[in-house]
């Protein structure tokens, strides 16, 4: 990391990712571990470590495994199934210095480790972690269907599960992917209980994921009542998503109409970090980060997005999130590319006079974690 204050204070500084996932368990082999590298799908004939997230892999996460910078990919792998996974991702848990996850817990396809099982790796080098659960109401509604319900009941039994399980112990937020199901061209205005009722029959005849448009305004809704802060993932995702569809300002009339209730939490953003960044700055309850997207540009493009995200997005909005899933080597990508990335443009603009020393360390300590603790209420020191 490049010299300076703020780049120190950050290199000390514990994070708070507010938004993440668990990592994965048992050995991976190269094809299972090449499709975590990627948003897309495997691509027959070439490699995902040719990808600016896999350079990426080779260049920063080899060292901690004990390797020389730009391993070659076979030596990398190599290395990654003599340590085991359990030493992996203590590696990279630990190197990320992250001293609170936010995990969402509802995208499972296969064994991942639990939030007590994230911070228990994390802490493993003499700190303590704290780790809580975001959950994700898509997945409480397909578990309503799954149960049995008719459509008439269905707004109901919806409302009481999702209570239930934000009453779970160590639930901070929700969240939704709604960019994923519907994206975001839709009516803002609540639905009305007839239209539930009839979209659910719909859906509830077909069966499948949520992906009705009036459910998803209706889960949207919900998550207003519940109260608690909700992310939302916007921009970069899997093929699943239309992109043109996820950008967050085609969220502006709903944000408008529930002005005054919760914090709505923008996730990734990318390439929509300015969108987002306008609407932080017109909204009061609006906030955003740039997860997923830092570990797939690596630390060498980090600046150039949260530069972009910070133009005009008042400095209490951004907060830090790694978006990792699958491999801890996104952790360790993550946390080094925020850092890197804001450490670089904040000392800029101190060394320029544009910014006060001062004032760039408690926007540092902002992002990295004190954002996090008040937008979810978190105790402090966790």
């Amino acid at each position: 990391m490049a010299g300076g204050p703020v780049h120190e204070a950050l290199a000390d500084l514990e994070l708070v990712d507010h938004h993440c996932h668990g990592v994965v368990t048992a050995p991976l082999d190269r094809p299972d571990f090449e499709a975590l590298l990627t948003e897309g799908g495997r691509w027959p004939g070439t490699t995902t470590f040719d990808t600016p997230a896999g350079v990426a892999v080779r260049r920063y996460c080899a060292p901690v495994l004990g390797l020389e910078r730009h391993a070659p990919a076979d030596v990398y792998l190599a290395r990654r199934a003599e340590l085991g996974p359990a030493e992996v991702n203590r590696r990279f848990l630990a190197a990320a210095r992250t001293g609170v996850f936010c995990v969402d817990t509802g995208y499972t396809p296969q064994p991942l480790t639990s939030p007590a099982e994230l911070a228990a790796a994390a802490g493993a080098v003499a700190h303590e972690v704290a780790a809580y659960e975001v959950v994700r109401l898509e997945s409480v509604a397909e578990a309503v269907a799954g149960r049995g319900v008719d459509a008439g009941g269905y707004a109901d039994a919806f409302r009481s599960a999702a209570l239930d399980a934000v009453r779970r112990p160590g639930v901070v937020g929700v969240k939704s992917v709604a960019a994923y199901r519907t994206g975001f061209v839709l009516d803002p205005a609540r639905p009305s209980d007839a239209d539930v009722t009839r979209a659910a029959r719909r859906w509830l005849a077909r069966g499948g994921r949520l992906d009705d448009p009036v459910l998803v305004r209706h889960l949207l809704w919900t998550a207003v009542d519940l109260g608690l802060p909700l992310q939302l993932h916007t921009g970069f995702g899997d093929p699943d998503i239309r992109l043109h569809s996820v950008d967050p300002a085609h969220l502006t009339d709903w944000l408008r109409l529930i002005a005054g209730t919760i914090p709505v939490l923008l996730l990734h953003c990318w390439p929509y970090q300015r969108q987002a960044g306008y609407l932080a700055a017109v909204f009061e309850q609006v906030y955003l980060d740039v997860g997923l997207t830092l570990h797939h540009v690596g630390p060498a493009r980090a600046r150039a997005v949260l530069e972009e995200a910070l133009e005009i997005t008042p400095f209490r909005k951004l907060l830090y999130s790694s978006d990792a899933y699958g491999v801890a080597e996104f952790y360790g990508l993550g946390a080094l590319a925020f850092r890197r990335g804001l450490g670089e443009l904040l000392q800029d603009r101190v060394d320029a006079d544009e910014l006060a020393l001062a004032d760039a360390l408690r926007l540092a300590r902002w992002a990295a974690a004190d954002n996090a603790r008040q937008v979810y209420r978190l105790p402090d020191g966790h």
